[in-house]
């Protein structure tokens, strides 16, 4: 059932994006980038830009709704009889202080055997932070402030948006390239089957570039985990950093195969941690917890950061 109602949900979020895209780009009057002597360069960039970023914002402004209704995240209720709920809403509150925040985030919960969190949202002032029943049960104070400082973090460094244009950069330059390459190859063709032809390249063309695009987004990705951990080290401690990530560590290390992880990789790439890729590292969107764990022992007298 749960299965199911994500993929409703993607179905109807992507349709709604198709929609909003199409509406702006018939308000803006853009006109087909193909003619008849060829590509319009401007009607293309533009129209690349508009799909490419539209997309991307679209999504971020739903960020917040999309991980109640796919997650099941619950908000804390400061009247909730749950003392420890109470105490992970005032907790993020307080290290979302330290870090400069004037707006304090929605805190919730969802319900999971994982231990992980995420934070989410279009802005610093409005945001998400939820943490799994798994991490409330099974990790101590210290750990529990590790992963919050982290996630409080991610919302002052405003990483959300920051990965947003990232995309929306990445998405432009993929269906730009593509249709270039597909007009050019295009010519090769007989003219008859020129058309059919051009639409093959284009769409090879972008599951290419967009697999190398994704190079470049889950690099950025690993960065901003990096730097949230220097972060939450800041805010909470190094020595509770580094305990959330090897809480982290041997949470994986003895999770069975079966235990439900069925999120998307959107999903997944909010979490303050995942599994390493199998495919290649280069494509996951978290270093290895090994190399995190290091960075943070390696690094000297850690100051407040400015967010």
């Amino acid at each position: 059932m749960k299965i199911a109602k994500r993929i409703v949900l993607f179905f109807a979020t992507n349709i709604l994006i198709m929609l909003t895209i199409t509406l702006v780009m018939s308000l803006l009057g853009i006109q087909p980038y193909l003619q008849a002597n060829g590509i319009n360069y401007g009607s293309l960039a533009v129209f690349c830009l508009v799909w490419g970023f539209g997309g991307a914002f679209i999504s971020l402004a739903l960020s917040r709704v999309m991980a109640k209704w796919m997650m099941g995240v619950k908000l804390i209720d400061q009247s909730t009889a749950d003392l420890r709920l109470r105490s992970v809403k005032d907790r993020v509150h307080g290290l979302a202080e330290r870090a400069g925040l004037t707006v304090m985030p929605e805190v919730g919960f969802y319900e999971s055997p994982e231990l992980n969190a995420f934070a989410t949202g279009p802005t610093k002032n409005r945001a998400l932070v939820a943490v799994s029943t798994g991490l409330i049960d099974r990790m101590t104070e210290t750990e529990v402030d590790g992963v919050l400082a982290h996630e409080a973090a991610h919302v002052a460094n405003g990483d959300m948006v920051t990965m947003t244009l990232v995309q929306g950069v990445v998405n432009a330059f993929v269906m730009f390239i593509a249709r270039i390459i597909g007009s050019i190859a295009s010519q090769f063709v007989a003219e008859e089957n020129r058309r059919m032809a051009q639409f093959a390249i284009v769409f090879i063309s972008e599951i290419v570039l967009g697999i190398l695009g994704m190079l470049v987004v889950s690099a950025f990705s690993r960065h901003r985990e990096y730097r949230a951990d220097a972060g939450g080290a800041s805010l909470a401690g190094k020595s509770n950093m580094i305990a959330a990530l090897l809480a982290l560590k041997q949470n994986f290390r003895i999770q069975p195969e079966d235990q439900e992880q069925g999120d998307e990789p959107a999903l997944a790439a909010l979490k303050i941690s995942g599994k390493p890729n199998r495919f290649a590292s280069l494509f996951s969107t978290h270093p290895d917890l090994d190399l995190r764990i290091q960075r943070l022992q390696e690094s000297n007298n850690l100051t407040i950061l400015k967010f």
